[in-house]
This record gives structure tokens, C-alpha cells and sequence, in this order.
């Protein structure tokens, strides 16, 4: 009896993983290699826009190669989900902000540029994620 639950839930696990997606996230257009850049993962409605970067769901921080950064979230649900990041130019783990606009670099999934007229939400930045996916996200500067 004690194999047959074992076996139950070996069979169980190696389902669930085969479910698990990975993602692949590239910053590009860094203009410099000072610092990191911090991916932030969301799988909510109503998680973005995140002014404190605290909603998210997954949060990693690599270093810069050549004006890139890459980042790869392994073992995630199929479902949707948006990718926040900065390009955190002197480590202090926040996004320097001036007046109106951002003094560091930032970049979300589905945007090109951000403004007035073009504001982030998680309904515009998400994608869905049903197979292994690899996104590019360029860094936008003010």
C-alpha cells in the first residue's frame, strides 16, 4: 500500500512539473553597464502600475553584460502575466524618480514607450504564458 501512494504521488509531481513554464526576459537598450536590473514579475489584475515595486509576484536582480541584462523564471503556472523592471544605475534597490518622469531606466512588457497618453496597466503589459517563451524588453529613458 505504502508504494502504490508512492507511486501516486511520484506520478502526481512529474505532472505538475510538466506543467511549469519558463521565461525568458531580456533588457535591452541599457546605456550603460553600472549597476542592475530589476525584474519584476506580475500575475495579477490590478498589480501594475506598481509606484512602491512591492505587488509583485517574482522579483530577481542580475547584473549588467554588454548593455544587457537576462533573467530566466522557471517553474511558473500557465496564466498571464506582465514584467516590470528597472535599470538600477547605483544599487540603492529603488527607482530614482524626479519631478514627473523616472531618473533611472525602466521597461514593461507590451510597451514601447511610456507617457501621458500610453500609462501602464497589467491588462496592457500582460501575455500569456502557455509554453516556454522568451520576451525582449527595451529600457526606456526620460
Amino acid at each position: 500500500m505504502k508504494l502504490l501512494k508512492l507511486l501516486t504521488l511520484s506520478l502526481l509531481c512529474s505532472a505538475l512539473a510538466l506543467q511549469a513554464e519558463t521565461l525568458t526576459v531580456i533588457a535591452t537598450g541599457l546605456e550603460n553597464n553600472h549597476g542592475e536590473v530589476q525584474f519584476s514579475l506580475y500575475n495579477k489584475d490590478g498589480t501594475i502600475p506598481d509606484k512602491e515595486l512591492n505587488k509583485y509576484y517574482k522579483m530577481q536582480r542580475v547584473s549588467i553584460n554588454n548593455k544587457e541584462a537576462k533573467i530566466v523564471f522557471k517553474d511558473l503556472p500557465k496564466g498571464r502575466y506582465a514584467v516590470n523592471l528597472f535599470h538600477d544605475e547605483n544599487n540603492n534597490s529603488k527607482l530614482d524618480k524626479g519631478l514627473f518622469t523616472p531618473k533611472e531606466g525602466v521597461g514593461l512588457s507590451n510597451f514601447q514607450t511610456i507617457n501621458l497618453f500610453h500609462l501602464p496597466n497589467f491588462k496592457k503589459a500582460s501575455f500569456l504564458l502557455n509554453q516556454d517563451k522568451e520576451i525582449k524588453i527595451k529600457i526606456i529613458y526620460f
